[in-house]
């Protein structure tokens, strides 16, 4: 048992000898009031930086979540308009969420008015709960589909697994869904900025918002694509995420490429769909060919689509055997 187990558990021993239950008081319900007394440490400052003119980013370095940087691996970004400041995915925690809250108000005297989360994934949304506490009755947008699943099995689930793999140094967060259903083509209006949402069926997931910001000709797209790390392709697929990199380089009139891990730049989207064939089209030839999956495997590491990549990939020699059996199936699906 760790340090902060420990403290939980006598904090919540201590809690019970002290507390006489009144008979309309459940168990269960002081349960979830010790929960949220229990938290998780603050986070860190991380720093704000412009990326344009309306486009501000809080970057995390870090690809996956650990103990030791309690979660922060998703950029939060902001957008900076004449009403207000408009978060795009709120971070891993209520802890990161809150820092992320510190660094805006270093730098602007104006509150955030809304949220967009660009899909179910829990580092991208739980975030939620600092800036529902901060600014009461915020409007949070979202996919139809990614609202059903945060508050379906997604939302605790995703609170749990960051629990786990931070050393509960997420305690304390609560599943804050988004509250407004958006989809593709709606445009949100806020004076001097434009917002044009984008969504073409299943890329990252079923449910993936891309947010055009129209004025400055970029557009920040969640996991649809990476900078330099391989996304989880568990709810995705290869030949979704090729189409939707066509769509938006033909209907969103964009110079800068945001993602939610890894660096903006123009290149974001060529360097995933190179990385995307090499993995799902040799998977699709092998299914052809009648080879089984080890021999695909082999193939893909061939590819030089792949093998060029490898090194500065994050992740890669972890998840690469995963995304080729993902692959695999899908071209294997695809081929009936």
């Amino acid at each position: 048992m760790n340090r902060r187990q420990f403290l939980r558990t006598a904090a919540a021993f201590s809690a019970l000898g002290a507390v006489e239950f009144a008979p309309w008081q459940s168990m269960s319900a002081f349960a979830r009031e010790l929960e949220d007394f229990v938290r998780g440490p603050a986070v860190k400052d991380h720093p704000l930086r412009q990326i344009s003119k309306h486009v501000w980013m809080i970057f995390s370095p870090d690809g996956f979540p650990t103990p030791e940087n309690q979660g922060m691996m998703c950029n939060i970004t902001f957008v900076d308009t004449a009403k207000g400041l408009v978060a795009i995915d709120s971070g891993a925690s209520v802890q990161i969420g809150e820092m992320a809250i510190r660094q805006i108000k270093k730098q602007f005297e104006k509150p955030v008015i809304a949220i967009i989360n660009s899909h179910y994934h829990g580092d991208h949304w739980l975030g939620n709960d600092a800036f529902a506490t901060a600014y009461k009755g915020i409007p949070i947008y979202a996919h139809a589909g990614t609202i059903a699943e945060i508050q379906g099995m997604q939302g605790n689930m995703w609170r749990t697994l960051m629990e786990q793999w931070t050393n509960q140094a997420t305690l304390g967060t609560r599943v804050v869904p988004p509250n407004t259903a958006v989809d593709h083509g709606k445009e949100l209006d806020f004076g001097d900025v434009t917002l044009r949402l984008h969504h073409y069926g299943k890329v990252h997931t079923p449910y993936d918002i891309c947010v055009e910001v129209v004025e400055d000709k970029l557009t920040c797209i969640g996991d649809v694509a990476m900078d330099r790390r391989i996304a989880n392709m568990d709810d995705g697929s290869y030949l979704g995420s090729l189409r939707a990199y066509e769509a938006l380089e033909k209907n969103a009139a964009t110079k800068i490429w945001l993602p939610g891990h890894g660096q903006p730049s123009a290149d974001v989207l060529q360097w995933n769909r190179e990385l995307f064939e090499g993995i799902y089209r040799p998977c699709e030839q092998a299914i052809k060919d009648g080879l089984p999956l080890e021999e695909a495997k082999a193939l893909v590491l061939k590819d030089p689509r792949v093998a060029s990549r490898a090194r500065e990939t994050k992740g890669f020699e972890a998840n690469i055997g995963k995304y080729v059996s993902i692959a695999y199936l899908e071209a294997e699906a695809a081929g009936f």
